[in-house]
């Protein structure tokens, strides 16, 4: 059956009247200082500099980033995800109390918290400004181990759907970690949902150690051109071209996952929703001049899950 509302139009980006569901998000949980420099461009940069400008540090990562958004729409929320044991970790705890999401976290002993460094330069031409974004190379995250994840297999059944990304495919003991969540998910009933990131995994990682986490997925959220290239074929930006990579989709995953493949100028103007054999609209995302992306992506995403939850 074809919705007869996308997201965006139901249940909104700004929240739902009613908060439904239950939500358990596994993925990366850490600090990030984010700051914007109004006066440089990286590109003119050819020796050290000092800039006074907005600047702050704040606990983040996929998983707190979607969590934030999360509260606005699901009734209840839980992170789990590995963090350190250092000065940082009760600051972390105390954020997911804070915005009321349950903490799954666990604890690698004496080790450091991840950091994560985004810098975004002035704006050319009526863009956003480049971003430079600095992340720690081997964060906790990366160490989810696959008993950690079946130990939080009680969370994981209590909930609606189990919310994944690929930062932990990026490494072999977290994407068993991963594999291991989704199934425990699938054999209690509970959806899985799968963002397709970094935007660049098809660069760092072979298709054959992304497919299988698809496979296992029920929703899958992409950037179409991150997908194509996965896939081997050519980026796609328009429409045309994103309906053009639906057979390829079929032929690589099997099942009958729902897929919502975001493409544009920026890859985030408009999404095609698509089921094997059925394609069920394009829609309009709200993005474009003037509209902050940060944290646009995560908004979108939980308005999809929920519209997706309630059988839209």
């Amino acid at each position: 059956m074809v919705p007869s509302r996308s997201p965006v139009e139901w249940p909104g980006l700004g929240g739902a009247d009613e908060r439904r569901f239950g939500l358990l998000i596994i993925g990366d949980v850490g600090i990030e200082v984010r700051a914007s420099l109004p006066d440089v461009r990286f590109t003119e940069l050819d020796s050290d500099r000092l800039s006074y400008a907005p600047a702050r540090a704040m606990v983040a990562g996929t998983a707190v980033n979607l969590a934030r958004c999360a509260t606005r729409y699901f009734r209840r929320v839980g992170v789990l995800g590995k963090v350190g044991d250092d000065d940082f970790t009760p600051v972390i705890r105390g954020e997911l109390r804070r915005i009321g999401v349950e903490d799954h976290l666990r604890v690698e002993a004496g080790g450091a918290n991840g950091v994560a460094v985004m810098l975004r330069d002035r704006p050319c031409g009526g863009g956003p400004g480049a971003r430079l974004l600095v992340v720690r190379d081997d964060p906790p995250g990366r160490r989810l181990a696959e008993p950690e994840v079946r130990a939080a297999s009680a969370g994981i059944a209590g909930a609606d759907v189990l919310s994944t990304d690929g930062y932990a495919l990026l490494s072999p003991v977290s994407r068993a970690a991963l594999h291991a969540a989704a199934r425990t998910a699938r054999d209690a009933g509970t959806r899985v949902a799968f963002d397709l990131v970094p935007h660049d995994i098809d660069a760092r990682l072979p298709a054959g150690a992304v497919l299988p986490m698809l496979a296992l997925a029920d929703l899958v959220v992409s950037e179409a051109p991150t997908l194509a290239r996965l896939l081997g074929r050519p980026a796609p930006f328009s429409g045309r071209q994103v309906r053009g990579l639906l057979p390829e989709l079929d032929r690589a995953v099997p099942g009958r996952p729902l897929w919502l493949l975001r493409f544009g100028a920026t890859s985030l103007e408009r999404v095609l929703a698509y089921r094997r054999d059925e394609l069920l609209l394009e829609y309009p995302t709200g993005y474009g001049e003037g509209v902050e992306r940060a944290g646009f992506g995560d908004r979108l995403t939980v308005c999809e899950l929920y519209w997706w939850l309630s059988g839209s």
